[in-house]
């Protein structure tokens, strides 16, 4: 089973780029995020083969999830506060797994509501991912997380110190939620390498230098880390003509735990 992740960055203006890769890797489950848009283009997709669920927002935020298989949808809010109206969460269960995708708040500028804003959401999603860890259901939670886990995920520490997505503060959540017993698929396979990332700015020609950050990660339970076969970044994506800023991850699991 292959389950990919990409944070679109406006699926109107990526539509053409997620349908060709779509017909180059026929990913059996793909997640999207920052679709900054009302209504989520599903028959196109279904022309394609694929079901699928969305969270839409007028011009902001979004996550969709499209699938081979049958998509039941289990939650499109996170727990904890019923005042949040953003586009940033999808539950269900797609071939016996709980998948979720999410769209974790960037929090900048430090020290503003939006970074408070940011730690709550992340607090809140702890709790949901607990009480994901004591069942029998497989999870895998996907997507853009905004948060740069160790200094070797971004090219150069320094220049990320005064940003929301490198701050202790959401770097120790994350580091809770692997606590929790999750694993971060992509360094469980390539621990200690330094210089993959998910996301290259626009600017200053990150991408060509090879200057971005790991922010977009795949968290899965134990009983999906014994069926993890392969987990990259696929930069390929990223190299198109006007790109999104972030690039697909993919991880593929076998159907039997190894042993």
């Amino acid at each position: 089973m292959l389950i990919a992740s990409w944070n679109v960055n406006s699926i109107r203006a990526r539509l053409e780029h997620v349908r060709t890769w779509i017909t180059t890797h026929n990913p059996d489950v793909l997640l999207l995020q920052e679709l900054k848009a009302a209504e989520f283009p599903s028959l196109l997709f279904q022309d394609l083969g694929y079901s699928s669920a969305s969270v839409t927002q007028k011009s902001y935020n979004g996550v969709a999830i499209l699938s081979r298989q049958p998509i039941d949808i289990v939650s499109t809010t996170l727990i904890g506060d019923e005042t949040d109206s953003h586009a940033r969460f999808l539950e269900a269960i797609i071939d016996g797994i709980r998948i979720v995708n999410i769209y974790l708040p960037n929090g900048n500028p430090v020290g503003s509501d939006k970074f408070l804003y940011k730690l709550d959401w992340m607090d809140r999603l702890h709790r949901q991912m607990q009480i994901w860890s004591k069942s029998e259901t497989p999870t895998l939670i996907g997507g853009d997380f905004n948060v740069i886990p160790e200094d070797i995920d971004c090219h150069k520490p320094a220049s990320w110190m005064h940003d929301a997505l490198f701050q202790p503060e959401p770097r120790a959540r994350y580091r809770a939620f692997l606590e929790l017993g999750y694993t971060d698929a992509f360094r469980f396979l390539h621990p200690g390498q330094g210089g993959y990332f998910t996301f290259w700015d626009y600017y200053r020609k990150a991408f060509e230098y090879n200057r971005g950050i790991r922010i977009d990660h795949l968290l899965i339970t134990k009983g999906l880390a014994q069926r993890l076969e392969s987990c990259e970044i696929d930069k390929a994506p990223r190299a198109s003509d006007k790109p999104s800023d972030h690039t697909p991850i993919l991880a593929k699991f076998v159907k039997e735990p190894r042993a």
